[in-house]
């Protein structure tokens, strides 16, 4: 069975290949581990799913793919989608009610054993607030460990657009928050975890593990006091990852 070890990104000419030791000590080290959400945390991108929801579906999917491949800012991309949608407060409240986000599977272990092993977990995303305080709860993560964007409604709750001041609207958005959280929180060593352009331009500060455009299936298990974090049955696309069979 192929099956692909998690490793950290290197911004380097060339990625070389990091033994399964080296992995397990980035974890040792980390003082914290930052999540995005969608495709990561979650099995869906939210604003595709709103686009869907909304009826506006093939008009915003194929945005959200230049979006997470960088080419355009993250901002156009955020700002030409939600122009499409002109998603109500209803809507989002009945999409969240009806179509809750899918956990990946693992990752609520995972989230566990970080929090058991006294790990910081934050979830910072270029998605929606609504939507990711909802992952959050069902994830045990404070919400004041949320960073995403926020949607904005008038009185009778029609859309009025999106906070622009939010760090995450803007690309290299990811990259400031754990800068203002090594600093608030006194961080060391923080991983960050996703699988978009947004994610490396967190890296650094942060130390990048990318997971590739979808986990299918991820286990986490303990060993020998670190973390081996194996994904199994993933996707196509293999970015950024040293391939290992076993």
């Amino acid at each position: 069975m192929l099956k692909l070890l998690v490793v950290p990104y290197q911004r380097c000419p060339h990625h070389t290949m990091s033994s399964l030791s080296q992995t397990k000590e980035l974890f040792r080290r980390a003082d914290a581990v930052c999540f995005d959400v969608d495709s990561t945390v979650i099995k869906e991108e939210g604003i595709d799913e709103l686009a869907k929801f909304c009826g506006v579906g093939d008009a915003v999917t194929e945005m959200t793919r230049k979006a997470m491949g960088g080419s355009m800012t993250f901002k156009t991309a955020l700002t030409e989608r939600l122009s499409i949608i002109r998603c109500s407060r209803e809507q989002v409240n009945k999409l969240i009610t009806d179509h809750p986000p899918q956990l990946t599977p693992g990752i609520r272990e995972l989230v566990e054993r970080l929090h058991q092993c006294n790990i910081k977990v934050f979830l910072i995303s270029g998605g929606f607030r609504c939507i990711v305080e909802h992952v959050a709860t069902q994830l045990s993560i404070p919400l004041h460990h949320v960073y995403a964007n926020r949607l904005k409604f008038y009185f009778n709750g029609e859309y009025a657009g999106f906070d622009e001041s939010q760090p995450t609207a803007e690309s290299g958005g990811k990259g400031r928050v754990i800068s203002m959280l090594k600093e608030q929180y006194g961080l060391k060593t923080v991983v960050m975890i996703g699988d978009g352009a947004t994610d490396l331009e967190a890296c650094p500060p942060a130390v990048s593990v990318n997971t590739g455009c979808l986990i299918m299936e991820l286990n986490v298990c303990l060993l020998e006091s670190s973390f081996k974090w194996i994904i199994e049955n993933t996707v196509t696309h293999i970015w950024c990852y040293s391939v290992i069979t076993v």
